[in-house]
């Protein structure tokens, strides 16, 4: 896995492709895959969709991968279809060393969380930028129901947080379950678990992107030397 002396450094897209492959790895013969959203989980689909005869199909957390996995033909089954998945393979937008992650850069955070949630095992796929010590760089992303959004940005600035709507095309975001998403910078998360179930307890929350309770099992990090295997379990 390691680079040829002197080659040159691979690109972000190439780890990502480098680490897609890797997790098919964790895919079982015969397994329904749940299937997350994002840049680095597209390679993990078109991956996906050189065995797609091994397995018998995927759950999705989104509609955009929905989309990419039935043109490749893999079968997608609706999560209320499926009891138990084996493995979810997601990416992440930050990662700590506890397997805690903030998620939701594509505004797909609350299906992700529902099937991270039915899976034995969340195996993250992310290039080594997205790794740090503690959590909050990133933007947090937090899926509320439209009419909290102002009530959730000030509660937001009481614990020193700046919290926008996001915005598409200059109007706010809607997900794929027709709620808002509010940004927040300015947080250093040192107590994932206790943040997560303190944030998704305000009136209108959705659910927060500090993925804590759900967490990675393993990550497959990408860096220029090959891909990197953390283990938290």
């Amino acid at each position: 896995m390691n680079s040829p002396a002197g080659a040159p450094a691979l690109s972000q897209d190439e780890l990502k492709a480098q680490v897609g492959r890797a997790a098919l790895a964790y895919v079982g013969k015969g397994d329904i895959v749940g299937v997350g959203t994002g840049s680095t989980v597209n390679k993990f689909i078109e991956a996906l969709g050189g065995i797609r005869k091994d397995i018998r199909g995927a759950v999705s957390s989104s509609v955009a991968s929905t989309e990419r996995l039935q043109a490749l033909g893999i079968p997608v089954f609706d999560s209320n279809e499926v009891e138990e998945l084996a493995v979810y393979i997601d990416g992440a937008d930050e990662i700590d060393g506890r397997g805690y992650m903030i998620k939701g850069g594509g505004a797909a955070l609350t299906r992700e969380k529902i099937v991270a949630a039915q899976s034995r095992r969340f195996v993250c796929i992310a290039d080594v930028s997205k790794r740090v010590n503690t959590l909050g760089a990133f933007p947090l992303p937090v899926e509320v129901v439209p009419m909290a959004a102002r009530r959730v940005i000030r509660q937001f600035a009481r614990l020193g947080g700046t919290a926008s709507v996001r915005e598409k095309d200059g109007a706010p975001l809607v997900t794929d379950n027709g709620q808002h998403i509010v940004d927040v910078t300015g947080l250093r998360i040192t107590d994932p678990l206790g943040f997560e179930s303190e944030v998704n307890q305000w009136p209108g929350v959705v659910t927060v992107g500090v993925f804590a309770h759900q967490r990675a099992s393993i990550c497959l990090l990408g860096t220029p030397s090959g891909v990197q295997t953390l283990r938290f379990d």
